[in-house]
């Protein structure tokens, strides 16, 4: 028993070592700021009408720094946050819903002088665009859904995100497993988010992808992943009110977040959606393709902006393909 208690120690020490190394080698990229309550990692940029970046899970908001963000920039001002518990930002204790996200995130733009933004949500922010457009139309002017989640799915999410939720066991496999062995696993995990795509040269490093298997970050992840599909088999009977515009966007061969189950769903349910089915494309759209990504959701940026100025008929069904 006394050996046993000494390994755990040990482990735990070796852990939190590496969750410090982790935080010193990828530092915050902007500032953080008392924000709702809250300290929020937030990155801002450009000028003009404003477009809020969220990122997915196991992620953090240099996964737009590092890709169309500065694109964006030239000519909107763009609000990257970090999601509570994730990257920079601090948790908020209780879990929020997408619907509880989205009035943080609004509260959080309107605290920075953003009123009526675009949200633009990738992956597991996806479910944030769509409660904002559901539950808080009056405070923004449209969505963007990038290789977003928007319905339950049925299968598994992965035994380790299981397991970090079993009570006192999942906080010492956070503290322990996670930090020390999740950045030899990385590879292969970020090889099956680009799929069938190339993952771009140094894109681990740039986007400080093991901030994911920090202790707090990664058991934040993991109630994010548990309770969202529960959650969205009640959110996505909602969706047929939705009347703000909307534009869908995701790879025919993503393996994370299927277009069959997501995208193509959203496509029956909401005609006055764009949808657009981008074909040879994985989960990481904006990576592979940053100019071409970047300057869909600008075109329809602009039209939501405008259409808000002048209110008229936005979508139209659009189910156009990547060129």
């Amino acid at each position: 028993m006394t050996l046993l208690a000494v390994v755990l120690v040990l482990l735990l020490w070796a852990g939190q070592r590496r969750a410090r190394l982790i935080e010193r080698s990828c530092p915050p990229v902007g500032t953080v700021r008392r924000l709702d309550g809250h300290d929020v990692h937030v990155v801002e940029a450009g000028s003009g009408p404003p477009l809020i970046l969220l990122h997915g899970a196991s992620s953090n908001l240099r996964d737009w720094t590092e890709s169309i963000f500065p694109i964006l920039a030239r000519e909107f001002r763009v609000i990257a946050i970090d999601r509570p518990g994730l990257g920079h930002s601090a948790g908020t204790g209780a879990w929020l819903n997408p619907s509880d996200l989205a009035d943080f995130v609004l509260n959080v733009a309107e605290e920075l002088g953003a009123e009526s933004p675009v949200i633009v949500g990738h992956s597991w922010s996806g479910s944030v665009v769509l409660a904002a457009l559901t539950d808080q139309p009056d405070r923004v002017a449209g969505g963007i859904s990038l290789a977003g989640v928007a319905s339950h799915w049925v299968g598994g999410i992965g035994w380790a995100t299981h397991v970090a939720r079993v009570p006192i066991l999942g906080q010492l496999f956070c503290h322990t497993v996670v930090p020390l062995l999740g950045p030899s696993l990385m590879p292969a995990a970020i090889a099956k988010i680009f799929r069938p795509n190339a993952v771009p040269d140094g894109y681990a490093e740039r986007i400080g992808a093991a901030l994911a298997v920090r202790p707090r970050a990664f058991w934040s992840n993991a109630r994010d992943l548990v309770r969202l599909n529960a959650y969205l088999q009640a959110q996505s009977t909602r969706y047929p009110t939705i009347r703000r515009p909307l534009l869908v966007m995701h790879g025919e061969s993503d393996a994370i977040v299927p277009f069959w189950n997501h995208g193509q769903r959203l496509a029956a349910l909401l005609p006055d959606a764009e949808v657009q089915m981008l074909p040879g494309l994985g989960h990481a759209p904006h990576h592979v393709e940053p100019d071409a990504i970047a300057g869909r959701i600008a075109d329809f940026a602009r039209r939501c902006f405008d259409n808000a100025a002048a209110p008229g008929q936005l979508g139209g069904g659009n189910r156009s393909v990547f060129p």
